[in-house]
């Protein structure tokens, strides 16, 4: 397993300018990712260098967006203020973390504005919804040259700073947390609410901090 995305969600009306504001911060540019139809949502991806990218999501005006367990969230966090809603990590076989969540995963697909369809199976957002310090799980189905990531830039995740502790996460993941970051630095915070809280980036101007 290893740190897949990042996820930041924000309102549909908001959605243009948080993209242009993080792409400004970080001095790189967004693409549209397009929708994901059964979950009534939309993103934008920014492609990091370290097999990773960020995503900017949204909950469209779409009776998924209330039925669907990742609209529901995006739209409730948006609603809430926005911001940094989840961590994600992808495995290469999700069966094992079916069997010992007791569920089957759920799948999911986009089709991007060239065409291509990306196509996952996901599983643990709901709790995640009810402890967002805890990361959800993806396993990617698709040609691996298609991953949100591939045209990265030269930007990486350096740290993401989480309110929430690693006694809770580490059982999550059936391990060591640090064993799925790939060299990025956690750093555990005190916060109102749990969950991310910031996450710094390494670009070629430094440094950069987006909370």
């Amino acid at each position: 397993m290893r740190l897949d995305h990042i996820s930041y969600a924000c309102t549909a009306s908001e959605l243009p300018d948080v993209v242009q504001r993080i792409g400004a911060d970080l001095g790189a540019s967004f693409r549209d990712g397009g929708r994901h139809p059964q979950f009534g949502t939309r993103n934008f991806i920014l492609p990091l260098a370290n097999g990773s990218y960020i995503e900017v999501v949204s909950a469209l005006d779409h009776p998924a967006a209330d039925k669907a367990p990742f609209g529901r969230a995006v739209s409730k966090f948006a609603q809430d203020g926005g911001g940094w809603m989840s961590w994600v990590v992808s495995a290469d076989d999700i069966a094992p973390i079916e069997e010992r969540l007791g569920r089957q995963a759920t799948p999911g697909h986009r089709i991007r504005p060239d065409g291509v369809r990306l196509e996952w199976k996901q599983i643990g957002l709901l709790n995640t919804m009810e402890d967002p310090q805890l990361p959800f799980f993806v396993q990617w189905l698709s040609d691996p040259s298609q991953h949100p990531s591939s045209g990265a830039t030269d930007i990486t995740v350096a740290r993401i700073e989480i309110s929430g502790d690693a006694a809770t996460v580490n059982p999550w993941i059936d391990g060591s947390f640090m064993d799925v970051m790939d060299g990025v630095y956690v750093e555990w915070v005190d916060a109102e609410d749990p969950g991310v809280v910031a996450v710094a980036f390494n670009t070629p101007n430094g440094i950069v901090r987006i909370d």
